[in-house]
């Protein structure tokens, strides 16, 4: 009896375990965070992301813009805890957690977009990735939104120009040092703000990607763009590590995928559409104009000197890239 007992229970155990194996994986749904409008690079990736993996299975991503589901900070909480699945972050807030993200940043680092996306698949700009590991965070690649420029109410052709300039800079010690450096007035403030603020006259100018001024068409405030060229400014794809952790080595497999796939469509269409944009804004009415990067070296040598040791990360990337 105890024989028929004990091949009774290692049969119904096995039973349990066939069961299991051949219980299909529950379909989940995801949100994907992001900071910008629809139009915006940053957005236009997302939903990219976001339909490749509807496509190819159950999983469904919900795309959350221009910050539906927080500013960024509490988008960073929602990933460490798990409560948020995706998001693209700025690099600028990454500063804050890691000073290695500062070698983005170096002034005029990069003569041209397409030296700045083959920067984001080099060996050290891998690295700052797998570094938010400890963080909670997963970092999955990076999407570029162009270089920076300068909105500004009235126009610039000078280095002079700059000076006693309130200008929006992007809330970093490192945009901090540019634009004192140049002698202007940076002032943090939130994008919803920016476009009150240069009808008030609160701030004069704003340090902008080309993206962002099309997507919201901020060229109706400020009507001259000039293409200083001044850094770049990428995003990366977060995971949260805890949701990612949770996944089976299939669906990481997959995420990852979909999500090579659409970093190099976005890295693409930014570098091809660079000069398009431009023309796009000019047609539309800005008033666009070239700078003269020489009149900056002064300015790009102090910051760089400020910057370039603080983790030996940023140096490596410097002259890696």
């Amino acid at each position: 009896m105890r024989i028929f007992s004990r091949i009774a229970r290692l049969s119904a155990a096995m039973a349990l375990t066939a069961a299991s194996l051949a219980t299909p994986v529950q379909a989940e749904e995801w949100r994907f965070s992001t900071p910008t409008p629809a139009a915006h690079i940053y957005t236009r990736t997302a939903e990219r992301i976001a339909q490749a993996i509807g496509a190819e299975g159950k999983d469904r991503v919900t795309v959350a813009p221009a910050n539906q589901l927080g500013d960024v900070p509490t988008v960073l909480s929602l990933l460490q805890g798990g409560a948020l699945q995706l998001a693209v972050v700025p690099v600028g807030d990454l500063t804050n957690r890691d000073p290695a993200f500062f070698g983005w940043f170096l002034p005029r680092k990069f003569d041209s977009l397409e030296g700045a996306a083959k920067a984001a698949h080099s060996k050290e700009a891998l690295e700052m990735l797998d570094r938010l590991g400890k963080q909670g965070l997963v970092g999955l690649a990076y999407v570029l939104n162009g270089q920076r420029h300068v909105l500004s109410r009235k126009p610039i052709a000078s280095v002079e120009d700059f000076r006693n300039l309130k200008v929006r800079a992007f809330q970093s010690d490192i945009f901090r040092a540019w634009w004192s450096a140049l002698g202007a007035a940076p002032t943090a403030l939130p994008l919803p703000e920016i476009m009150p603020s240069l009808i008030t006259g609160v701030i004069d100018a704003v340090d902008v990607d080309l993206e962002i001024v099309n997507a919201l068409r901020m060229y109706e405030q400020a009507p001259h763009v000039t293409l200083t060229r001044h850094m770049v400014f990428p995003g990366v794809i977060l995971a949260s590590r805890t949701w990612w952790e949770r996944l089976d080595p299939a669906r990481q497999e997959k995420v990852r995928a979909v999500i090579t796939e659409a970093q190099q469509w976005a890295l693409d269409d930014v570098v091809a559409d660079e000069a398009a944009l431009v023309e796009r804004l000019a047609k539309a009415g800005a008033k666009v104009a070239q700078f003269d990067g020489a009149q900056l070296a002064t300015q790009v040598e102090t910051v760089r000197k400020q910057f370039i040791d603080r983790d030996p990360l940023i140096r490596a990337f410097d002259q890696a890239n």
